[in-house]
């Protein structure tokens, strides 16, 4: 109700008090008048004779304990993550679920967003409308299919030159190697693929990769070398590769925007060290809402058991 509702609902509550005392008038008489009940009016004149006129405002209708109410603590922390990581709801939840140990539902966050007007994201974190959808799709076993891509850092201050994030991502479970390199050609991408080799648990059958320069020929034969097939997508096509392409996303989300790059920016060996942090967060801890809230690492696990009870 907003405050000029608020004053001329007062002015005619007092307005029906007085109408009862003029002369030649009574109680149920106004009350008839005015469409009210004898109970309500002398309700309202009892809080009048108390507290004046601010006696007739209408008090607050929520009770005065709430044994089941949401703990502040909890509403604080749902806050944050909305405030600081753009989460949604059922993401808030895992986390709490996770983390904290507390079980709250995805209908009570909604509602606690609403209550403290947060349940609308800014502008560039809205959803967007496809003109044409397309189909999400996902691989049986890990191994089967690794997405990689380069996500081009800003430039370091003062100087001309940058980093590059070289990601690999399985298809199947979503776990992710990152590094960073200060150059961005074949001879790179060769070494990083070969790390990705190195330190994944599993077999790799078949790498997919965009057009860009560093995964031509050098690159491709040495897959080939390797017995991994390589696959190029379609030029301007980035949704094929989505998976890597949105995990890039959550890096600028949860990552690089909440870190502190003063000392860091222009040592590529301390910026590898928390991007490796980063990396056994996201694989070991950070649910993920297209693996119904498990991490890659469980999804993993998950994967081999059933390859492996499967084949005993």
């Amino acid at each position: 109700m907003t405050k000029g509702e608020q004053i001329r609902l007062l002015s005619w509550r007092l307005r029906v008090l007085r109408s009862s005392q003029e002369p030649g008038n009574s109680v149920a008489r106004t009350c008839r008048h005015f469409g009210v009940s004898r109970q309500t009016f002398y309700k309202w004149k009892r809080r009048f004779d108390e507290h004046g006129e601010a006696g007739l405002a209408d008090r607050p209708r929520t009770p005065h304990r709430s044994p089941t109410a949401t703990k502040p603590e909890v509403v604080r922390k749902i806050l944050y993550l909305r405030q600081n990581y753009h989460f949604g709801p059922g993401k808030i939840g895992d986390y709490l679920r996770r983390f904290h140990a507390i079980s709250v539902s995805t209908g009570t966050v909604h509602r606690i967003l609403r209550k403290h007007s947060m349940n609308r994201l800014p502008a560039n974190q809205k959803y967007r409308e496809h003109t044409k959808r397309w189909k999400r799709y996902e691989k049986p076993k890990p191994g089967h299919r690794l997405q990689m891509d380069v996500k081009f850092l800003e430039r370091i201050p003062g100087t001309q030159k940058r980093l590059y994030q070289f990601t690999a991502i399985d298809d199947c479970t979503r776990i992710r190697i990152l590094k960073l390199y200060d150059a961005c050609n074949q001879a790179t991408a060769i070494r990083f693929v070969d790390e990705v080799i190195r330190r994944l648990p599993f077999r790799i059958h078949v790498v997919q990769t965009d057009n860009g320069a560093e995964f031509q020929s050098k690159f491709h034969w040495h897959l080939q070398d390797l017995d991994i097939h390589h696959v190029y997508i379609r030029p301007r096509t980035p949704r094929l590769n989505g998976k890597v392409e949105r995990s890039h996303r959550v890096d600028d989300q949860e990552f690089y925007q909440l870190l502190d790059k003063g000392g860091i920016s222009d040592d590529i060996h301390l910026f590898n060290k928390k991007l490796r942090e980063w990396e056994n967060y996201y694989n070991y801890h950070r649910p993920h809402g297209a693996l119904d809230g498990q991490t890659p690492y469980e999804r993993l696990l998950a994967k081999t058991g059933a390859r492996l009870s499967a084949t005993s």
